[in-house]
C-alpha cells in the first residue's frame, strides 16, 4: 500500500526537509530535490514505520480482545438473587 500525503502535506514537509538542510547540515536544496528526496522517503523508508504501528495497533487490539471476558462479563440468570437480597 502506497503511503500518499495530500497536496499540503507535502508541501509542508519539503519545506521542513529545506530547512533541516538549511540548519543542520548548512546546505542548500531546492523544492524540487527535496521533493524528489520526499518521494524517495515515502517508497523506501516509510513503509517500515507504517507497518510498525500496523503491528502495534494489532497488538494492542489484541491484548484488549483477550481481556474482553474478565472486564465486560455479566451473568445470567441473577432476576431471583437480586429479589431474595432484597426482601
Amino acid at each position: 500500500m502506497a503511503i500518499e500525503l495530500t497536496h499540503q502535506e507535502v508541501k509542508e514537509v519539503r519545506a521542513s526537509i529545506q530547512r533541516y538542510f538549511e540548519e543542520e547540515l548548512e546546505m542548500e536544496i531546492n523544492e524540487m530535490r527535496a521533493g524528489f528526496l520526499l518521494d524517495y522517503i515515502l517508497k523506501e523508508i516509510a513503509p517500515f514505520a507504517y507497518n510498525k504501528g500496523v503491528r502495534d495497533a494489532e497488538t494492542f487490539f489484541r491484548d484488549k480482545i483477550e481481556d474482553l471476558p474478565a472486564t465486560h462479563f455479566e451473568d445470567g440468570l441473577t432476576y431471583w438473587q437480586q429479589k431474595k437480597k432484597k426482601r
